[in-house]
């Protein structure tokens, strides 16, 4: 079977850029190796995000007598959570396969492999096409210490289909996927330890917000272990989850009930036989330009698998970029401006350049920071923990960082980017008019407040 374009991986990078591609009028093959929506829809992003707001209720709950609610008791039914879960990304993966069927996507729910460089096989059928995106996402990765293999230590998805609330739980790794289970899990009732490796939780967002998140989930009763390295696991006679670590030269022990081992993700290429295309790829992903080309001229790879980016926004995106590319059309997209975030309690938010970066490349640098504490709409949700960090070149004012801790942290980073986007300076943000009472005005304050 011969079309337009072939996309290998249905996750947000693939599908979406699969219905950009068939609105655009291309007939395309779009391979499916698991559930539509890929692993953020599944695995990830979503079914996350509905177990940080059952954390976030249960927390509301639990801390009531704050609103003057006394006397009030309730009974957490875990297959409850999990069912509404479940409903919530059948949901949206119904919406998808709706409307990748309108579009004329013609989906096959197999994975492809490439048998030349305009071929790939599935299920012992070949499909050809001019173009190809390889959009096959990532897999979790394990720490290779003795006892990552056994039964009882279980990766982000086998964690997001548990059958219970951990009574306690060990998290190796203290990432974006770490800290976010150990935030659910501290919120759901478990007594939570993470070991991390660096110094600092959260590595690729700015130190002040991975210090003061530190202490704010300390205080909620999370154990955070860093500079920690962890060397071995075993199960004990009580069927207990032991596991050994060194932390300033000296070798500790941690007991537990549960055990995650979230050390981040690497690239899908296994099965893929890129080989037989001619493609060019490294473990830590397959090599492309910044158009997203690989070194074979028609071959596109976009998403977790190119590790450039590992987020589904950056996927879709990167998608829309080799479009473009194949079309010959010019874009604005700016890929060192992504936005992420964290969706711990409270959530973190980040775009663009931290002030270590800054002082590495040696951009001159103000600075202008508020406090969650002061802000009457935060005050008023009783969410005053929190502290916003914005970056400004010293030469011509531009806005090259925004660090957020705090209430609507994400959406926060989000409005941070808009205006990145558009080149905005310190002078120019200071004349905006924000509306009161709002978080946003953590924003406006940390501008005012540059030094």
């Amino acid at each position: 079977m011969k079309t337009d374009l072939i996309i290998i991986g249905a996750g947000p990078g693939g599908y979406e850029t699969a219905l950009e591609a068939a609105r655009e009028g291309r007939s395309v093959t779009l391979f499916n190796g698991k559930e539509l929506g890929g692993t953020c829809l599944n695995e990830g992003c979503i079914p996350t995000k509905c177990l940080c707001r059952n954390a976030e209720v249960v927390s509301t709950l639990k801390n009531g007598d704050e609103f003057g609610i006394d006397e009030f008791s309730f009974i957490l039914d875990f297959n409850k959570v999990q069912s509404r879960k479940n409903e919530v990304t059948n949901s949206l993966r119904e919406g998808i396969a709706t409307m990748l069927k309108q579009a004329k996507v013609n989906v096959v729910n197999v994975m492809a492999s490439f048998k030349d460089a305009n071929t790939v096989i599935a299920d012992g059928e070949e499909y050809t096409a001019d173009r190809i995106i390889i959009a096959s996402g990532s897999v979790s990765k394990s720490l290779p210490i003795p006892g990552h293999g056994l039964g009882c230590v279980m990766d982000s998805t086998r964690l997001l289909g548990i059958d219970h609330i951990p009574a306690s739980l060990i998290i190796i790794g203290g990432g974006v996927i770490g800290m976010e289970f150990a935030s659910i899990f501290n919120g759901l009732g478990s007594k939570v330890t993470v070991i991390e490796f660096m110094k600092q939780i959260l590595p690729p967002f700015d130190a002040d917000i991975a210090k003061r998140l530190k202490q704010s989930l300390a205080k909620k009763g999370i154990t955070i272990i860093t500079g920690a390295a962890a060397k071995s696991i075993e199960c004990n006679e009580y069927g207990e989850v032991v596991v050994t670590y060194e932390a300033k030269g000296k070798e500790e022990r941690v007991i537990s009930t549960d055990i995650l081992m979230a050390v981040g993700r690497a690239p899908r290429l296994s099965g893929l036989n890129l080989e037989n295309a001619g493609i060019e790829f490294t473990p830590k992903g397959i090599a492309v330009d910044d158009n997203m080309r690989t070194n074979v001229e028609h071959i596109y790879a976009i998403g977790d698998v190119n590790g450039r980016m590992m987020l589904a926004h950056a996927a879709s995106f990167q998608g829309k970029r080799a479009l473009n590319a194949i079309e010959g059309r010019e874009d604005n997209i700016r890929f060192d401006l992504i936005p992420s975030a964290v969706f711990t309690s409270p959530e973190c938010g980040m775009v663009g350049k931290t002030e270590s970066q800054c002082k590495e490349e040696g951009i001159e640098i103000r600075i202008g920071q508020s406090f969650f504490r002061a802000n009457g709409k935060a005050m008023a949700m009783g969410e005053t923990e929190g502290l916003c960090k914005l970056i400004f070149r010293k030469d011509n004012g531009l806005l090259i960082g925004a660090h957020i801790m705090g209430v609507e942290a994400a959406d926060l980073a989000q409005q941070c980017a808009d205006m990145m986007n558009r080149n905005i300076t310190l002078e120019e943000m200071t004349q905006i008019i924000f509306g009161h009472p709002t978080v946003s005005e953590v924003l406006l304050t940390a501008a005012q407040n540059v030094k």
